[in-house]
């Protein structure tokens, strides 16, 4: 299972969204920070499209646990980005770059990704492309 785990964040960090794919069944439910729930993989794909657009992101401290009945995860991360192009409702981009604590959940199905949830701190993203420092 952390395999499948580790192989889904491989594809992230090389911006393989094909081998994202791969990892993921073909009804997906992908819970996104601050968003709708996205339905399926070609859902997933268009998601993934508008991130690269205007994210360059890479994950480190990369930390996965995994229960012992194989069918959840867990990841705790650190984002490390650059703001490339401006996201609608958020601030102007001007290639500011960001560093951030994540974390994914994660139910697995078959050796695939059923669900994936992920989570950060919006707020503190905004404070540090708005180069206001982290919130208190």
């Amino acid at each position: 299972m952390t395999e499948t785990i580790a192989r889904y964040f491989d594809a992230f960090n090389s911006g393989d969204t094909a081998a994202m794919l791969d990892c993921l069944d073909d009804g997906i439910a992908h819970h996104v920070n601050e968003g709708k729930i996205r339905l399926g993989k070609e859902k997933f794909a268009e998601f993934c499209a508008h991130m690269s657009r205007c994210y360059k992101e890479e994950l480190t401290d990369m930390v996965i646990f995994s229960s012992p009945c194989g069918t959840r995860a867990a990841a705790e991360f650190i984002v490390n980005g650059t703001y490339l192009v401006t996201d609608e409702g958020l601030p102007e981009a001007e290639g500011q770059t960001y560093r951030l604590p994540g974390g994914s959940f994660f139910e697995l199905k078959d050796s695939k990704i059923s669900r994936v949830t992920t989570y950060y701190n919006l707020a503190d993203w905004i404070a540090q492309v708005s180069g206001k420092g982290a919130e208190a």
